[in-house]
């Protein structure tokens, strides 16, 4: 298929499986220039080890692929805020496996959603903060974890740019700049952040609050939820309640230029032709055309 005519390091979420190396020729096939992956099954606590070889073939397959650049976000099990001393530190093991991996596949980024406090809102930031803390010290090097905006459905944290603020501020000045963010546009939208109405509002607070200067990856899903909803529930760019004029806008703003941009929207029946569709779509918004809602092609 066609190859966009300079890197734009727009991708999708990929499936890794077979191992990390099958990851870059999935995400080709989709039109991608750059991936998000798993490095393991992310909802199981087994840490697999990335061999030397593993390693190389993955860089091999980057350059191969044309992909400009690579993220992984970490298992769906940990919870570094939580209050059971077991589940942390189990949690704490997975994240530091996590930035290992990572880290010897030349990741530029972890993307990691805050956890869940279950019992208090200041202690688990302080518990949350801490693990960051220590999981970067552990794992020395160039990767970095970018912290995610959540929805803020139950007691999960990180749904607004002030909790995200605290955590990158409790860092250590020798670990602040390997602390980055992740801003998915579902989140945003579902935390109460109006990016239909109020997208420049939206992103001058995140500027104020954390930086764009900051901001490494962009997760660009449309929602199922309406604003406030606090539903955690992606849909296909453009079709659900945001909407296209914001994607629109982010694809067009020199501030998102540089910026990781991954989807994760539904996938469809077979796993590829839904997410080149939204790229598609993606780079038709950056060309200043505007699809409208609803009128998806078969392989357009």
């Amino acid at each position: 298929m066609p190859r966009p005519s300079a890197p734009d390091r727009l991708g999708a979420h990929v499936s890794s499986q077979g191992g990390v190396a099958r990851a870059p020729e999935r995400a080709r096939a989709i039109g991608a220039t750059a991936i998000q992956l798993f490095t393991k099954t992310p909802n199981q606590w087994r840490e697999p080890a990335i061999s030397a070889e593993t390693a190389r073939e993955f860089e091999r397959a980057l350059v191969r692929h044309g992909i400009t650049a690579a993220v992984s976000h970490d298992s769906y099990l940990i919870n570094l805020a939580s209050p059971d001393p077991a589940l942390r530190a189990r949690s704490m093991a997975s994240f530091v496996a996590e930035l290992a991996r990572a880290e010897r596949l030349g990741l530029a980024y972890v993307v990691s959603h805050p956890g869940n406090f279950l019992d208090d809102r200041r202690c688990g930031l302080a518990r949350n903060a801490q693990a960051y803390a220590e999981g970067l010290a552990a794992v020395p090097g160039r990767v970095r974890v970018a912290l995610e905006t959540t929805a803020g459905s139950g007691t999960a944290l990180g749904s607004t740019f002030e909790e995200l603020a605290e955590l990158a501020g409790r860092m250590p000045p020798r670990l602040e700049a390997r602390v980055a963010f992740c801003a998915d546009t579902c989140h945003l939208l579902a935390a109460g952040y109006d990016l239909v109405n109020d997208f420049d509002g939206v992103w001058r607070a995140f500027d104020r609050l954390l930086g764009l200067d900051r901001l490494a990856v962009l997760h660009l899903n449309d929602s199922k939820g309406a604003l406030g909803s606090r539903r955690d529930r992606h849909a296909l760019i453009g079709d659900g309640e945001l909407g296209p004029e914001p994607f629109r806008r982010i694809m067009t703003d020199p501030r998102f230029r540089g910026v990781i941009k991954v989807i994760e929207t539904p996938k469809g029946e077979d796993g590829v032709a839904n997410d080149r569709r939204m790229l598609r779509r993606l780079r038709a918004y950056a060309r200043g055309r505007l699809p409208a809602p609803g009128t998806l092609r078969p392989g357009g």
